[in-house]
């Protein structure tokens, strides 16, 4: 394993154990909830998003529910990294890492606009895996659709 791929592997246990943004905050102002499940390994993820009084802004995404080390660490990356987020950069983003993991490899994410989340472009090589990793992310475009 590689110096990079050992650092990656690092930051996914590490998000999987600290868990940014776990506990679902409360349902107050423009918010809206997603429930996603996994059934290939059993991830249930529920993801909350708050957005600023005019509904152009992420104000936060906290999130609960089990699952492998991967689907934590994506939640936890993703809470992260939208917080603050203008609404529409956070759909662009939600595009380009579905592009990413569906690649198988070909697509890295960028550390510049990803944080930690590019951390995950390693499980586009494994097809069974990227759902695991995706599960929070298409929560949270859902929630987005519907708050």
């Amino acid at each position: 394993m590689s110096g990079l791929e050992s650092l990656y592997q690092e930051l996914i246990l590490d998000h999987s154990k600290r868990r940014v943004g776990f506990g679902l905050a409360d349902e107050e102002g423009r918010s809206a909830t997603s429930h996603q499940h996994n059934p290939l390994c059993g991830d249930d993820l529920t993801v909350r998003v708050r957005l600023s009084e005019d509904g152009d802004a992420i104000r936060d995404v906290t999130w609960e529910g089990a699952g492998c080390s991967i689907s934590r660490a994506s939640a936890s990356m993703l809470a992260e990294l939208a917080e603050g987020m203008p609404r529409a950069e956070a759909s662009a983003l939600i595009d380009g890492f579905r592009e990413a993991l569906r690649s198988r490899g070909t697509i890295e994410l960028d550390e510049d606009v990803y944080l930690d989340a590019a951390a995950l472009s390693g499980v586009s090589k494994y097809v069974a895996r990227v759902k695991c990793a995706m599960l929070a992310w298409v929560a949270l475009e859902d929630d987005l659709a519907r708050a």
